[in-house]
């Protein structure tokens, strides 16, 4: 498999000044963004409300921290969130589920699942300690704290008897487990018959594996030249003998990408080198200018996403 080796930029200092330019230009072009982005058809553009709705309320009633809240009003979401979001949410808001299992997924998504199914139960799961507090204070904010539970670990080791969930959400993780195959065994083992499984998963016409010189999560332990798996992107045939010989075939497929190769990894760098100075407001506008859907992932010229859900046989 092809490899690429990403070094991580010194990031910026962001100066006093330099942080009050980058939010009075979030509070000023934001709504103009979203405006175009949404008569562009990007996707998403409900959720970022939503989540902007979310941190004004939580801030106004004092559950959150007012920067936090702050974040999840001026940069709620950035670039392929946008489909990852929305392509599951509407997936997810058709089937009906009581017991629900997230692995690792960007917070808003399955605490937002979960608060939609008002009679469900709900583990998240992340061996991201950091992380996982931060998913369980915005769950305990929005009141959620006895539908959920809360497991700092891998799902190989979570106390629960196979076969207990009825939905499985896995939103951009599993390229970053460098066993996915096992991952997905074990994601798969925890549905029930009839179940649902619900992926995304960065991919690419031809299959490439990144490391990297900073790994923000911390989980995985560097190689001896000091680099880190990072994440793989899969092409069809990736798909086909780590997951679909696993799990079979989807009965749903959605893909998304870049109209030109280069453009995610351009602006991934950028965030990396600019921090808190990089301009957020323009998110939704890239989102509708840049990328578009496939039809196949062999049709993709650089970087996409593709949402993918399985449902376990009854029999």
């Amino acid at each position: 498999m092809r490899k690429q080796f990403i070094e991580v930029p010194l990031q910026l200092d962001a100066r006093p000044l330099d942080r009050l330019r980058t939010l009075l230009s979030a509070v000023l072009l934001s709504p103009l963004s979203l405006a175009v982005a949404s008569i562009r058809g990007a996707p998403g553009i409900g959720l970022h409300l939503r989540i902007m709705r979310t941190g004004l309320r939580l801030m106004l009633l004092g559950r959150l921290p007012w920067n936090i809240c702050a974040g999840f009003i001026l940069f709620p979401m950035d670039s392929t969130r946008y489909f990852e979001f929305d392509a599951v949410g509407k997936r997810v808001g058709s089937l009906p589920f009581k017991r629900y299992l997230d692995i690792s997924s960007p917070r808003f998504a399955p605490v937002f699942h979960l608060q939609d199914g008002p009679d469900a139960t709900a583990v998240f799961i992340n061996p991201d300690a950091s992380d996982l507090d931060q998913t369980r204070a915005l769950a305990s904010a929005l009141g959620l704290d006895a539908r959920c539970s809360f497991f700092n670990g891998v799902l190989e080791d979570l106390p629960e008897p196979a076969g207990s969930f009825d939905l499985v959400t896995c939103i951009s993780v599993l390229e970053h487990i460098p066993d996915d195959t096992k991952a997905i065994e074990s994601m798969w083992a925890a549905l029930r018959p009839g179940g649902r499984l619900l992926l995304t998963l960065p991919c690419m016409a031809v299959g490439l594996e990144q490391f990297i010189s900073h790994d923000q999560y911390g989980v995985l332990q560097p190689g001896e030249d000091g680099y880190t798996f990072w994440q793989r992107y899969y092409d069809q045939d990736l798909l086909s003998a780590r997951i679909f010989r696993k799990v079979g075939v989807p009965a749903y497929t959605a893909i998304y990408g870049e109209k030109r190769c280069g453009l995610f990894f351009r602006n991934a760098t950028m965030k990396r080198l600019l921090g808190a100075r990089y301009p957020s407001w323009r998110e939704p506008l890239m989102v509708a200018n840049e990328y578009q859907r496939y039809s196949s992932i062999g049709e993709l010229p650089g970087e996409g996403v593709v949402m993918l859900e399985f449902s376990k046989p009854t029999q």
